[in-house]
C-alpha cells in the first residue's frame, strides 16, 4: 500500500469528509453515541469545530485543532470510540477478510477525505457546502429543515438567513464535490 502524505498548516481550519463502510446509514440512529464520542476525543485533544453535518452515511466537519498534526489521531480516535460503543449487530456483516485480518469492524472506510483551508472565501464556501448538503443529498427541500448540522448555530450569530439555500445563494458551490 502506498504511504500517503497528508499536509499539515498550523493554525488553519480543516474540511473532513468521513464516510462509512459501504455507505451503511448508521450516523443518524445512532447520533448521540457520535456526538458523545466527538465530546470525548475533545477531553483527548484540543480542537475547535466550526461547523459540521451529519448524514446517515457521512459527515462533513470544519475543525481548527491546536496542533496541526493532530487532526488524523481526531478523525481517528472519534472513529474507534464509535466503533467501540457499537452493539456487536452492526459489525462484522459483509466484510471482506482483508478488513478481518486487520482486525476492522467494517463500520468505516479506511481513509477521509481532508481540505486545508486557505482563506476566509474557501472557508465559508466549504460552510455553504455542508449546510446545503442534506438538501444536496434529498433528505429536505430546505437546509433549516435538517437538524443534524451547525446551520441553526450560524442562523442565530446572523451569518445566514432562516430560509438560506435558495439556487441564488448557493450558486458559488454547485460545482463543489467533497462526498
Amino acid at each position: 500500500m502506498p504511504n500517503y502524505k497528508r499536509f499539515y498548516l498550523e493554525n488553519s481550519y480543516i474540511f473532513i469528509t468521513v464516510v462509512t463502510y459501504n455507505r451503511n446509514p448508521i450516523l443518524i440512529r445512532n447520533i448521540d453515541l457520535l456526538r458523545d464520542c466527538f465530546k470525548q476525543t475533545k477531553l483527548d485533544f484540543d480542537f475547535e469545530i466550526f461547523g459540521s453535518v451529519i448524514l446517515p452515511e457521512h459527515f462533513h466537519i470544519i475543525i481548527k485543532p491546536k496542533e496541526a498534526d493532530s487532526f488524523p489521531k481526531i478523525i481517528g480516535t472519534v472513529k474507534r470510540k464509535f466503533t467501540q460503543s457499537l452493539k456487536d449487530d452492526f459489525q462484522g456483516k459483509n466484510i471482506p477478510n482483508s478488513r478481518i485480518i486487520r482486525k476492522e469492524k467494517g463500520i468505516w472506510q479506511r481513509r477521509f477525505y481532508e481540505h486545508i483551508i486557505r482563506s476566509d472565501e474557501d472557508l465559508y464556501n466549504h460552510l455553504d457546502y455542508i449546510h446545503y448538503n442534506p438538501v444536496k443529498h434529498g433528505y429536505v427541500k430546505n437546509v433549516n429543515e435538517w437538524d443534524y448540522s451547525s446551520f441553526h448555530k450560524f442562523v442565530k450569530l446572523k451569518n445566514y438567513e432562516i430560509n438560506w439555500g435558495s439556487t441564488s445563494d448557493i450558486k458559488h458551490i454547485t460545482k463543489l464535490k467533497y462526498d
